[in-house]
């Protein structure tokens, strides 16, 4: 069945057997660096501007997977701890107003070098800085409506998850086209 695949793939890529999820069905068979995984935020503007499916499209074209998505309005508790190293920045109440002002879509992405990638996608935080085709170089007009959040590190996007997402969230599923899109 699914799980002796699983098993199989998992001790023959020498992971341990422990990769895999109770259950009936074992999808956690991918290998390690297909599995890096990212925090990324459509913050209020975004929402409000309808553009969550123009940055769903951008993440699903370029082959990553989603693994976990909700729509939520943010307390001050969870943005204090998701933006602990900007609580004492001067501009800290104008970003909590902001983030707090209206709804936004947290989401987990998961791929190949994931992280960095995403940072190349999103663009410059200025958006007047950010390129043609990046997310906020079409999107954004201004540094402080700046349409998407991505976290800036592997050790980052692990933190951030665990805030914005309870670990039974993030939903493990075989993709079907990782062949396609990663090779053999």
């Amino acid at each position: 069945g699914s799980l002796g695949r699983c098993l199989a793939r998992g001790l023959l890529r020498g992971q341990p057997a422990l990769s895999c999820p109770p259950g009936p069905r074992c999808y956690g068979s991918a290998p390690p660096e297909l599995q890096e995984k990212t925090l990324v935020l459509v913050k209020p503007d975004a929402v409000q501007r309808r553009l969550v499916g123009n940055v769903i499209q951008r993440f699903e074209q370029r082959g990553f997977k989603l693994v976990a998505m909700k729509l939520l309005q943010a307390d001050q508790g969870l943005l204090d701890k998701h933006y602990q190293q900007l609580r004492q920045k001067p501009f800290y109440p104008a970003l909590l107003a902001y983030m707090t002002s209206g709804p936004l879509v947290a989401m987990v992405w998961e791929g190949y070098n994931v992280v960095r990638s995403t940072r190349a996608m999103v663009g410059d935080t200025n958006s007047a800085a950010a390129a043609a085709g990046t997310i906020r170089g079409d999107f954004s007009m201004h540094v402080s409506r700046n349409v998407v959040h991505a976290s800036d590190s592997v050790e980052t996007a692990q933190r951030e998850i665990g805030y914005w997402f309870q670990r039974d969230e993030l939903v493990a599923w075989e993709s079907g086209d990782r062949d396609y899109t990663y090779g053999p």
